[in-house]
């Protein structure tokens, strides 16, 4: 999606070989309008797949879940990585390894927000070696739920996660591929 490599080229900072930051855009402060759009791409590109939920994890990937959310009209659930005293219920359990945190988090969905019947689109901001995408994946098995798709907003091609999950047979779109970034010069290149 060229608007959004346009705005990682105006906005985003590489900080290290394997770290953007776009956080004056995408993960701390939220430009809706590029949302819209992404949202707007999201939908053209599942067009033709059966959608009922759309499944991230917190914190980052809920803003432009909830915009994908509204252009197929179905609602967001997203993974929880902690327990409160506002769930209960049956869970679905997973772990997880957070590139961006370097720590594991169990995540929880709840039974009543996840079940066979439902179709998922998968949405999150990232994708670098797949952890998360790969524990919203097995969430959905343990709902019994099918995986439509898997929309990301920027993947690190230069790392394994988008490889191995086409590989895997899933149906991955992302809007934004990078496929090398220069900490010294800040250069960004795309796929």
């Amino acid at each position: 999606m060229e608007l959004l490599e346009e705005r990682i080229r105006r906005d985003g900072v590489v900080k290290s070989e394997g770290v953007l930051k776009v956080d004056s855009f995408l993960n701390h402060q939220l430009d809706i309008d590029l949302f819209d759009a992404m949202g707007e791409e999201f939908k053209r590109l599942f067009a033709d797949a059966p959608i009922t939920k759309i499944l991230t994890i917190e914190a980052s990937g809920i803003g432009i879940a909830c915009v994908v959310a509204r252009h197929f009209g179905v609602p967001v659930v997203f993974a929880k990585k902690a327990q409160s005293i506002n769930l209960d219920g049956e869970m679905f359990t997973t772990r997880i390894e957070s590139f961006t945190h370097g720590r594991v988090y169990d995540v929880i969905v709840s039974k009543k927000f996840l079940n066979a019947d439902d179709h998922v689109l998968i949405i999150d901001d990232f994708l670098a070696n797949g952890c998360a995408l790969n524990g919203l994946i097995e969430l959905v098995g343990e709902a019994g739920a099918t995986v439509e798709g898997i929309g990301i907003a920027i993947e690190k091609g230069f790392q394994p996660g988008g490889d191995d999950l086409r590989e895997r047979g899933y149906r991955l779109e992302s809007l934004a591929i990078v496929e090398r970034m220069d900490p010294e010069t800040g250069e960004i290149a795309f796929r």
